[in-house]
Formats: C-alpha cells, sequence, structure tokens
C-alpha cells in the first residue's frame, strides 16, 4: 500500500485533528527527518489591559500581541477574574461566532477549576466586534480604546489582531493548546 503524503493529509484537517496529525506525521517521515514543529499559543499576564498573547511554532516566536484579560488580577473572580495559570485545551475557531457577548471571530478554551474551586467555563480568545467581524455601534461591539482589553475572564485582543491571529495559525498551523502564567 503506498504511503501518504502528509503534504495531502494536512490542507483537510481542522481544530484538534491537527495534534493528531502532527503525531501521525512523525510516524510517516522518513528515517532521520524530523516531524514539523507544533504550533502554540502562550498567556503572558502582566495587566489585565496591557499583557501578551504569543504563537509560537516549536520554540521559534511567530507572533506577539498585547492582549487583556478580566477587569481583575484575582484568577478566581468568576465573570470577572484573569484566566488561572495552566494550560487550557484549545476548541474550535470562528470567524462569525454569535454568542451573547462574543461575537465575531473567536476560538474556544477549555474549562478551568481554580484553586478555590470556582469553575471557570465559557472562555474565549475573541475582541469587541459584531457577528460579521465588523463594528457596531453597541460598545460591546465595537472597539473604542485601552479599555476595551478589560473582559469578563477572557482572552481579548484589538479586532486587526484578532484577524491577523487567524491569518497566522491558517499558515502555520492551528494550535491544540494555550499555556498561561504569570510575567
Amino acid at each position: 500500500m503506498p504511503r501518504t503524503s502528509p503534504l495531502r493529509v494536512r490542507p483537510a484537517l481542522t481544530g484538534g485533528a491537527v495534534g493528531t496529525a502532527l503525531a501521525l506525521l512523525a510516524l510517516l517521515a522518513p528515517a532521520g527527518q524530523a516531524a514539523p514543529a507544533a504550533t502554540s499559543l502562550r498567556f503572558t499576564k502582566g495587566t489585565q489591559a496591557h499583557s501578551r498573547l504569543t504563537v509560537l511554532k516549536g520554540q521559534r516566536t511567530v507572533a506577539v500581541f498585547r492582549a487583556g484579560s478580566g477587569f481583575t488580577n484575582q484568577e478566581c473572580a468568576r465573570g470577572r477574574g484573569w484566566l488561572p495559570d495552566g494550560t487550557y485545551t484549545l476548541g474550535g475557531h470562528h470567524t462569525a461566532y454569535n454568542g451573547n457577548l462574543v461575537k465575531g471571530y473567536a476560538i474556544e478554551l477549555g474549562s478551568k477549576r481554580c484553586w478555590d474551586g470556582t469553575y471557570r467555563n465559557e472562555l474565549f480568545i475573541h475582541s469587541e466586534m459584531t457577528r460579521n467581524g465588523g463594528r457596531g455601534v453597541p460598545e460591546d461591539q465595537r472597539w473604542d480604546g485601552n479599555a476595551d482589553y478589560h473582559s469578563h475572564g477572557c482572552i481579548k485582543l484589538r479586532p486587526e489582531d484578532i484577524k491577523s491571529l487567524f491569518r497566522i495559525l491558517g499558515r502555520e498551523g492551528w494550535p491544540t493548546t494555550l499555556k498561561v502564567t504569570h510575567g
């Protein structure tokens, strides 16, 4: 049976299948040839309105974006605190998400239980925009400046930055994890 070319397999993959595909590509790679480096995300906390979201390809930094999270630095403040440290599994990525608070470009994050038992869920990487990625009239659908980096606990980027993030991840490969750490 002929081997499938990794170049034919990769474009058809999205979301969580990427990690599995990379493991399979490592098995298909000729002996002595390394598998491609995986893409990952790292959120480094500074302040609620001035933190960093980094795109990594293996150990190489591909892009860094200013980001925010929360209204307070208390990790376990449900709906107000920034993300607890740890590793999150990434879910789906959407360009036309239509949730109650989150609209437009969004990447789903897995849930996390805080050290005090508080369950943090409904977490995303997103911006303030309309469902179709444009600028809306209501405050929660238009980006006005630095105050908009604050969130109910999600990671927020400027609209231009989240669109750039989607382009980069489309080119470099969609990650399966996000690591959150203090700066």
